[in-house]
């Protein structure tokens, strides 16, 4: 995944996030409980691994790619967090979401990359 890629599909996805890909989304906090979500349409779009490490709240999912981490929900936690960088799967990260959320996220971020629409 290049930079350009990353900052476009993060646009993207602060767009379409919502309380239909995360029952815990808020206008404040639009990335707040994302991440498992997020992690399995990230991987659907660019492949890489998925990735967990522990937060106050739980499992906290991620991507890497080609060797580089990339966590489009990081921005849901006031604290930094101290990766892991524990392997997971496409079923653990599908137990923080169901398959409503997942089409609805997947669906958008299709539509709008595809598009273009990602300011």
């Amino acid at each position: 995944m290049h930079k350009y890629e990353a900052e476009k599909l993060l646009k993207i996805l602060f767009n379409v996030w919502s309380k239909q890909s995360s029952t815990k989304w808020c206008k404040e906090n639009p990335a707040k409980g994302q991440c498992g979500v997020t992690a399995l349409v990230v991987q659907d779009l660019f492949g890489g691994e998925i990735f967990k490490t522990p937060t106050v709240g739980g499992w906290h999912y991620y991507n890497r790619i080609n060797g580089e981490r990339y966590d489009f929900t990081e921005s849901q936690f006031s604290e930094p967090i101290k990766y892991l960088d524990i392997p997971s799967s496409r079923e653990e990260a599908f137990s923080d979401t169901n398959m409503s959320q997942y089409s609805y996220l997947r669906n958008s971020v299709l539509k709008a990359w595809k598009n273009g629409n990602f300011n």
